[in-house]
């Protein structure tokens, strides 16, 4: 039995809001230290603010990590290099098309209200994929920047399922 393991990891881009938010939160734990300083009740308002930067700022570092094993696609969220979540997973039974973004052969597999879910860097230049699969009645489109790699992989265990 052939065994493949592909992984890939993905950098999103920094949204444009990203830098004056990460500035807006550095002037509001400084004047939470000032009234920390001056107020009793100040140094509450320090850890709140301590507390909501430092989540603000896990929020706007996001990784993507691709993982294909067996036929299972698995795709994680990494926020600020710490904690992971599962953005979706879908064996090879579950999905129906994997082809460029640009591509006219998803045109065939969309439907009207399927869910979009968006894990690429986010940079204009990247060549992305577009990811059908249906789980239950739910059609989900999935939009990622697989590596040669992992599109050989996928080809190699779902041919007809993968246009290049």
């Amino acid at each position: 039995m052939n065994q493949d393991y592909v992984e890939w990891l993905v950098k999103r881009k920094d949204p444009a809001y990203a830098w004056p938010v990460r500035i807006l939160m550095g002037l509001l734990c400084v004047f939470a230290l000032f009234l920390a300083m001056a107020l009793i009740w100040g140094a509450l308002v320090l850890l709140a603010v301590g507390a909501a930067t430092f989540f603000i700022f896990q929020a706007l570092n996001v990784e993507y990590e691709y993982l294909y094993v067996d036929g299972t696609l698995s795709i994680d969220k990494i926020l600020g290099k710490a904690r992971r979540k599962k953005v979706m997973e879908c064996s090879k039974e579950e999905l129906m098309m994997i082809a460029p973004s640009d591509s006219f052969v998803l045109k065939d597999y969309e439907t009207q209200g399927m869910k979009v879910i968006d894990c690429s860097s986010g940079q204009k230049d990247a060549k992305t994929f577009s990811l059908i699969y249906q789980k239950g009645g739910q059609h989900t489109k999935v939009i990622l920047e697989p590596n040669e790699k992992m599109i050989k992989a996928i080809r190699y265990t779902t041919p007809r399922k993968i246009v290049v």
